[in-house]
């Protein structure tokens, strides 16, 4: 700790005078003694990591801190990839009423950093006929990494009217916008359809044909025209996304109460279960008896819109500390919030701390006293664990930082001080340009 605080009084004095920092140090950016969990990786062990331009640069059990420019001290935190929340609704900027292509959604940075998610999925707020103006206002302002699915729907996700427009629903001109914007684009999804026909899913299903990406369902209103045993297992594709697994509203449990055998046969058959939480679609009396029955989840997303973030859902943080209070190791959490949906979404580039990856990458804590979770109803399971994210690093920059972790005492800098980060390893504030 005594040479932290002097290598930073050292580059206290170098920002006030106008002095360049180090230009011999190896890393831009040393993570020390942090338990390190990386599922890609298989690693699950205290750590050192390191980062230089933005990427993973090494990661070892001691790395020396003199060459690193920055050393911010983990110890007995978990250190680990960016969450990657797949089910997100993101495109808030139309001022449109009641709609998850306006007022529903939130701007991103706002709700995602300051809970360890570096990357997030919208789950279809737009379609073919404004993904643009969602690029163009959200995903290319955005600190965090915004990979959307795009709506079978033209219009987006804007309410019945939108919704349920069959007609809307075109699969040769949403496989052109995914192939026009081919890796940012990740997937197709189809949502909220109330009526008795099997065409939304199946035009989306051949727009992910066309576009070679997923699908995701949200699949709707309940009805007894298209089951769920035959979605699961004959309408969808492996590696397809069935979203709110735990919802309960579309016979997830059989009328015994256990896990439906279509999940089960959709699961074989290489379906992806997700869970989707949202305001509406998380229910303990569901998913108790699942995860009881090891029907876990492959992938834990919020559905993050202005709905779910003040009922039961909160945040991705709060969802995570669910799965501990279902008995899940911090472990499994960690892989189905990081590795498994960015493979999910085709971005095996993230969710992992790989030498060469970017440097999404963040420290939690796990917190222990008497917390409450609460579901879609207002029921509440009781827990004595929950996740707080203390650091935040987004290629390679310190975005959040919670208890001020990676900052020098204000009283050990000399007088006068001003700036006392580098734009090399500092998002929040960054020193001024000499």
């Amino acid at each position: 700790m005594k040479l932290q605080i002097t290598s930073q009084w050292i580059l206290g004095i170098w920002m006030i005078f106008g002095l360049p920092a180090s230009a011999q140090t190896q890393y831009d950016l040393l993570l020390q003694g942090g338990h390190v969990i990386d599922a890609k990786n298989q690693i699950s062990a205290v750590r050192d990591v390191a980062i230089r331009d933005g990427k993973i640069a090494a990661v070892a059990e001691h790395i020396d801190p003199a060459s690193a420019l920055k050393t911010v001290d983990v110890k007995n935190l978990y250190v680990t990839p960016g969450l990657v929340d797949i089910h997100v609704h993101v495109y808030a900027s139309t001022g449109e009423r009641n709609s998850y292509a306006g007022d529903n959604g939130v701007f991103p940075d706002g709700f995602t950093l300051r809970t360890g998610v570096t990357t997030a999925a919208d789950a279809g707020s737009s379609g073919y006929k404004n993904f643009e103006d969602f690029k163009e206002h959200i995903i290319n302002r955005a600190k965090t990494r915004i990979l959307p699915f795009l709506n079978i729907v033209g219009a987006g996700m804007r309410g019945p009217k939108y919704e349920n427009n069959l007609a809307d629903m075109d699969p040769q001109k949403a496989a052109e916008m995914a192939n026009r914007y081919k890796g940012l684009i990740v997937g197709i999804k189809t949502a909220h359809y109330a009526g008795p026909e099997w065409t939304p899913v199946e035009h989306a299903v051949q727009a992910g044909t066309l576009a070679n990406i997923p699908v995701m369902v949200d699949f709707g209103e309940n009805r007894p025209e298209r089951p769920i045993s035959i979605l699961l297992t004959q309408k969808m594709r492996p590696g397809d996304i069935y979203t709110h697994v735990y919802s309960g509203l579309r016979n997830e449990l059989d009328a015994s109460g256990h896990v439906s055998s279509a999940l089960w046969e959709g699961r074989r058959r290489g379906v992806i279960f997700d869970v989707g939480h949202g305001g509406g679609s998380f229910a303990w009396r569901v998913a108790v008896p699942a995860i009881r029955e090891g029907f876990l989840p492959d992938s834990i997303s919020t559905d993050l819109h202005i709905g779910s973030m003040n009922s039961g859902m909160k945040d991705m943080l709060n969802l995570m500390s669910k799965f501990l209070a279902l008995g899940l190791s911090v472990d499994d959490i960690i892989a189905r919030s990081t590795w498994n949906p960015a493979r999910e979404i085709h971005h095996p580039e993230l969710g992992n701390l790989s030498v060469g990856s970017p440097a999404d990458v963040i420290a939690l804590r796990v917190e222990h006293g008497d917390f409450g979770f609460t579901d879609m109803y207002g029921a509440r399971m009781r827990g004595n664990q929950k996740f707080v994210c203390e650091l935040t690093i987004r290629d390679g920059k310190i975005v959040y930082d919670l208890n001020g972790i990676s900052r020098p005492d204000w009283d050990k800098l000399p007088p006068n001080y001003k700036e006392v980060g580098d734009p090399r390893w500092d998002g929040l504030n960054p020193a001024k340009k000499q």
